[in-house]
């Protein structure tokens, strides 16, 4: 598994470079207020890429703290379960040892 790893990565690599290679020429974006971006096909592609995934994780963001919140507010309701119920489990001490008969 050690090796299948960098030579599929490799491979990716070589695919994704060879698809830059082929989309190097110019393209115009057109943007609101007659603003205009020019650059060549693959940056533009790659540049939507990573934005979409930042947008992704942007838009995760709350959910992911909601669920540690929720998980934090659980683990410190099992903490005080376990200890509740380790105390409920003790044998009680006599109060007093009557040794005379």
């Amino acid at each position: 598994m050690k090796f299948i790893s960098p030579i599929v990565g490799f491979i990716i690599f070589v695919l994704f470079f060879g698809f830059a290679l082929k989309n190097s020429q110019e393209v115009d974006l057109q943007l609101f207020l007659h603003y205009e971006l020019r650059g060549p096909l693959v940056l533009m592609l790659l540049g939507f890429f990573v934005a979409g995934a930042v947008l992704g994780v942007l838009a995760l963001t709350p959910t992911v703290f909601r669920h540690r919140r929720e998980t934090n507010k659980h683990k410190t309701t099992i903490h005080t379960l376990q200890s509740s119920a380790q105390q409920a489990t003790r044998q009680p001490q006599p109060d007093s040892v009557n040794t005379q008969q």
